[in-house]
């Protein structure tokens, strides 16, 4: 059992920057793929980015690639998603979710393990 707690999520202007950061509970995080997700008021949830188990592989979204990067660090079972450039569109719940896998997970089916969501608001 994998519990996820997501932070960082505030209001920011547009062109600003936030770091979420998504804790996860486990001795064994080390082998779980995380992958983020958001989801903006009346539209589906969607795909932002993933990081391999070991932090070595990232995907992303054409939505966020080059804005957004996702890092891990294992020994502190934390992931982060570092955004910058953000834009109105940005705005959403972003979530994080776990699955254990070797490989980059972007199909929310793939996860197990959500985590409750955090607020994201860009607008000047």
């Amino acid at each position: 059992q994998v519990q996820l707690v997501e932070s960082g999520g505030g209001l920011v202007q547009p062109g600003g920057s936030l770091r979420l950061a998504c804790a996860a509970s486990g001795r064994t995080f080390g082998d779980y793929a995380v992958g983020w997700f958001r989801q903006a008021p009346e539209k589906e949830r969607e795909f932002v980015g993933t990081i391999s188990y070991n932090g070595n592989s990232a995907d992303y979204s054409d939505s966020v690639k080059g804005r957004f990067t996702i890092s891990r660090d294992n020994a502190k079972n934390t992931v982060y998603l570092q955004m910058d450039s953000l834009k109105p569109e940005d705005t959403a719940v972003y979530s994080c979710a776990a699955a254990r896998s070797f490989w980059l997970l972007r199909r929310s089916s793939d996860y197990a393990y959500w985590g409750q969501g955090t607020q994201v608001a860009v607008s000047s």
